[in-house]
């Protein structure tokens, strides 16, 4: 974390030393206070008489320092926050980076709802416990270090008055601090499941709904709430031994120095003044303690805030960039197969089963592709090779002739547009999501992947068109219009290859023709795979590849399958034959 804080270090001296400074003048204070009282007041000096006019001056110069010392605390308050904000910025951007980099299998490991305590919660935590290292511990060590010596300049007897404190004091803090510090980490893994159940349940709401489980979710919710409620408890009951008993000490060591002072005053070794600096002293000094204690906690509760910060931000991302294209040693030579797979097999991380099994297939420029397959097959797992989203446990993919492994992430990924079953849809306007296939795209070039994308007759319906906003998660649009929407993303990137992972799903028959349609002559040059459940959206592509249990058990084109493949004959017979021997 040092080397987000190195940035600002010249805040950090400032506004501890603008705090040197407002500590200094409540140090200052006291000794002008025993000025008023011995000399002014009492006129030890002067015969008994007071000295009305010292009384004043004393009085002026305390308001000046006071001013002083109130301009230093504000200026040392607005260096900390600098200081604190700018860190915990560059902190939160660095992890939301580093988590925009992760692999699915790596957000999964971390789950959703903690990754979004540690980026809010934790930084937080971690941003006050820099500002409280800026700012509180210098006070407090000022006001042990300077109060103290003020106190033994006044009388050696008081000093041993704060050396019996103190170390009361200690134990406390040690002993409350060692008993709470454990929790902290537990605090955060509470608030993780919290935020997991609120986060599942929000983006679940209409599974929830249509089940009429709203009591068991809120049942979940309760449990989850409660256990963090309850290690909020003891944190809170063990933290509350700690003012109370310090309250005592400082109370005691009041009296200590009342009764100390009394004795010395009746020696005539210190004039009264002195004893009521001491115990101003006395006071800031134990105070100072205190607030140590409190230091204390914050530190120790972000120090298990910077652990799980340095979690995200130690963990390399799964897939790393490859040497980039322009460093690949040989080049294939066009024409290359848009898309080839060689010998692939492929294991989610961490399970044994064999998801894909000696996978070879070519896919040629400007080919359309369908591949259809029993559910578990392994067809979204096979097209998600091909822009990297994992990596082949064995054997290799090449687009464009060269191995996936050899471009970075960004060039692998420029050339393909993806859409999924699930379309994901941002809370901003309709154009703006279509727009993320290309940030710079003009209006007409929106219109155009729109109407391919048989989109535009339904957004012109919308109250402000391509302005309209969407709700989050595409909400406030039906699946089918989701799914154009993510289509016209996809279309509008333009890129080589197209992949479709059953993204028709939720359009009807003739919507679905129609768009099909419109590939074939605006987009002919794109590469096309398309993932689908229904024969009728791939039985006219050139070649359509038929999976089984991660096995390719037919290629070729739907007349070829269906007599050579008993695969997909039953997959035929069970949607279509049915229809055309009733038509």
């Amino acid at each position: 974390m040092l080397k987000f804080l190195k940035k600002y270090w010249f805040f950090a001296v400032l506004a501890s030393a603008f705090m040197v400074g407002e500590v200094l003048v409540d140090l200052i204070q006291p000794r002008l206070m025993e000025t008023i009282v011995d000399e002014g007041i009492l006129g030890i000096n002067n015969g008994g008489v007071s000295d009305i006019p010292l009384i004043a001056s004393t009085g002026i110069r305390m308001i000046l320092i006071v001013i002083v010392g109130g301009g230093c605390g504000i200026l040392s308050a607005v260096f900390t926050n600098l200081c604190a904000q700018n860190f915990g910025n560059d902190v939160r951007k660095a992890c939301f980076s580093r988590i925009m980099q992760f692999s699915y299998e790596q957000t999964d490991h971390f789950t959703t709802g903690s990754l979004i305590t540690r980026i809010t919660s934790d930084v937080s935590q971690t941003q006050q416990m820099v500002s409280q290292m800026i700012r509180g511990f210098v006070r407090c060590m000022i006001f042990f270090a300077g109060g103290s010596f003020a106190l033994v300049t006044l009388d050696m007897h008081f000093g041993v008055i704060v050396a019996i404190a103190v170390p009361l004091l200690l134990l406390d803090i040690i002993f409350v601090l060692w008993k709470t510090n454990p929790l902290f980490s537990v605090l955060q893994k509470r608030l993780d499941r919290m935020n997991t159940v609120i986060e599942e349940n929000v983006s679940g709401a209409r599974v929830v709904k249509a089940f009429v489980q709203e009591e068991r979710e809120t049942q979940r919710f309760a449990d989850a709430n409660q256990q963090l409620v309850d290690t909020q408890f003891r944190v809170l009951i063990l933290m509350s031994y700690l003012r109370p008993i310090m309250n005592i000490v400082l109370n005691l060591a009041i009296v200590g120095i009342l009764y100390v002072g009394g004795v010395q005053v009746q020696g005539g070794n210190i004039a009264p003044g002195a004893v009521m600096a001491a115990i101003t002293y006395i006071s800031q000094i134990l105070n100072g303690m205190m607030m140590l204690a409190m230091i204390f906690q914050t530190i120790s509760r972000g120090s298990a805030s910077v652990k799980r910060l340095k979690e995200v931000l130690d963990t390399e991302p799964a897939l790393q960039d490859g040497r980039g294209f322009a460093n690949v040693s040989v080049k294939p030579e066009a024409p290359a197969a848009a898309v080839e797979f060689r010998n692939v097999h492929f294991s989610y991380p961490g399970r044994r089963e064999e998801i894909l099994r000696n996978i070879n297939l070519t896919i040629q420029p400007g080919e359309t592709l369908g591949v259809i397959g029993a559910t578990a097959s392994g067809k979204s797992t096979l097209i998600s090779l091909i822009p990297r989203f994992y990596d082949v446990t064995s054997g290799d993919v090449f687009v464009d002739g060269v191995n996936v492994r050899d471009y970075t992430l960004h060039e692998l990924r420029e050339k393909v547009s993806y859409v999924l079953q699930k379309s994901e849809l941002f809370g901003t306007t309709i154009r703006e999501n279509i727009a993320i296939g290309k940030n710079d795209a003009g209006i007409d070039e929106i219109k155009k992947a729109a109407k391919a994308a048989q989109a535009d007759g339904f957004i012109m319906q919308q109250p402000q068109q391509y302005d309209t906003p969407v709700a989050e998660g595409g909400m406030s649009l039906s699946g089918g219009q989701r799914q154009r929407v993510a289509i016209s993303r996809a279309l509008l990137k333009h890129a080589k290859i197209l992949i479709f992972d059953d993204a028709t799903s939720a359009l009807d028959l003739k919507t679905e023709a129609r768009l099909y349609d419109a590939l074939k002559t605006e987009y002919r040059d794109m590469t096309k795979v398309i993932i689908a459940q229904r024969i009728a959206s791939i039985r006219d592509a050139d070649h359509i590849a038929v999976l089984n249990r991660g096995k390719i058990v037919g290629y070729g084109r739907h007349e070829e399958l269906l007599e050579t493949c008993p695969v997909y004959r039953d997959i035929y017979d069970s949607q279509l034959k049915e229809k055309e021997v009733a038509s």
